[in-house]
């Protein structure tokens, strides 16, 4: 490898491209995060469903799909209001998660367990969505790109004047 500083060809075999901004961050974690716990929830329903039975295999769907929705909630909230305002997200993302949390609360004790919850399964099931959607979340995050500084603005006559 050789620098093209001097030459202005590219260093190694393939040329260094730029670019944009990455679009629709929080969408393209929703979509990364969703499959893999779906995935994830498909291996242990069927898993469930060998063990135990076909209720079992239904409660570990209900416990992940659970955890998926209030999941989801905090991303559709980062892309509605990070597009207008990105600092402002981090804040909301903070009361959504109370408001999560109270949520969760609210549809297991209010609603109360059916007879056909098997609440093993059940928290497996939500758990085993909860670590494939963050492992998943996080794995997408890092390879978005983000600006973390603003460009530098250019002299008025143009990057040539020199003031």
């Amino acid at each position: 490898m050789t620098s093209n500083a001097e030459t202005g060809r590219p260093s190694g075999k393939r040329g260094v491209g730029v670019s944009g901004a990455t679009t629709n961050l929080w969408l393209r974690l929703l979509y990364f995060s969703v499959v893999a716990a779906l995935a994830a929830t498909a291996v242990t329903c069927v898993i469930a469903a060998l063990v135990a039975d076909g209720q079992s295999a239904l409660s570990a769907a209900l416990g992940a799909m659970l955890v998926m929705l209030f999941f989801a909630i905090s991303l559709l909230i980062g892309h509605f209001v990070g597009r207008n305002n990105p600092s402002g997200a981090i804040g909301l993302f903070v009361a959504t998660y109370f408001i999560k949390v109270i949520g969760f609360a609210v549809v297991l004790f209010v609603l109360g367990k059916p007879d056909w919850l098997h609440g093993r399964w059940f928290l497996i099931g939500a758990v085993v969505s909860v670590v494939f959607w963050q492992a998943a979340e996080i794995y997408a995050f890092s390879k978005a790109r983000l600006q973390i500084y603003n460009d530098p603005a250019e002299p008025k006559g143009g990057p040539d004047v020199s003031a």
